[in-house]
This record gives structure tokens, C-alpha cells and sequence, in this order.
């Protein structure tokens, strides 16, 4: 049982770290990282878990999420922004085709899934 603790806590955090790089990195999504990590701290950490549900940046989406499998759509929209934004400074920036086309299909992969999610009024 110990082991496996230690398993959901490790991956929980490496979850988490790549979800708080997500935020700085076009190419890393946040929201599904930081919705693995509460799965992972849920079965590994009660402190962890209730830091993450009550801090100001994930509470929310997470505690939706919980709820009615869906987010806020202002949330949504400010996630379209942000990762269009990123995803086209990144295709400018870079001076390789093959990059350029790669970045595109992440992006429109990305779009595509955000899509997706069921979105909340508010």
C-alpha cells in the first residue's frame, strides 16, 4: 500500500510541475496536469489535495470539473487566448519548417480538444 502512495505521489508532482510549466509553455497543456495531480494527491496525499482544491488559481476549475465534468466558459475562452497566442509566437519565432508544421498541429490538436470540454455559463 506504502508503494503504492508513493507512486500517485510522485506522479502527482511531476503532475503538477508539468501542469505549472503548462502555464509558461505553449506547448504543455495546464488543465489536464493540474487534473491528473488532484486524481494522483486524492489517493496519496489529503494535504496535498486540499492545497490544490482550495489554492486560488485551481480551485475553481477543479472543484467544476469535480462536479459537472465541465469549466467556466470565461476560463475556456481565456484558454483559447492564451494558447493561441503562445502557439502563433511560437510558429513566428521558429525558423524550422518542420517545427512550424508540428507546432500548428499541436495547436489545432489542442483547440480541438478544448472544444470539447463542456463549458459552465459564468
Amino acid at each position: 500500500m506504502a508503494l503504492k502512495r508513493g507512486f500517485f505521489l510522485v506522479f502527482g508532482l511531476c503532475s503538477l510541475a508539468l501542469g505549472l510549466l503548462g502555464i509558461l509553455l505553449p506547448v504543455l497543456p495546464t488543465v489536464p496536469f493540474i487534473l491528473l495531480a488532484a486524481y494522483c494527491f486524492a489517493r496519496s496525499s489529503d494535504r496535498l489535495y486540499q492545497w490544490l482544491m482550495s489554492h486560488p488559481w485551481f480551485a475553481d476549475a477543479l472543484k467544476n470539473w469535480q462536479a459537472q465534468g465541465a469549466i467556466r466558459k470565461s476560463l475556456k475562452k481565456k484558454a483559447y487566448i492564451v494558447s493561441g497566442l503562445s502557439f502563433i509566437t511560437s510558429i513566428v519565432i521558429v525558423p524550422l519548417i518542420w517545427v512550424k508544421v508540428m507546432l500548428a498541429c499541436l495547436g489545432t490538436g489542442l483547440i480541438i480538444y478544448l472544444r470539447s470540454i463542456p463549458e459552465i455559463d459564468g
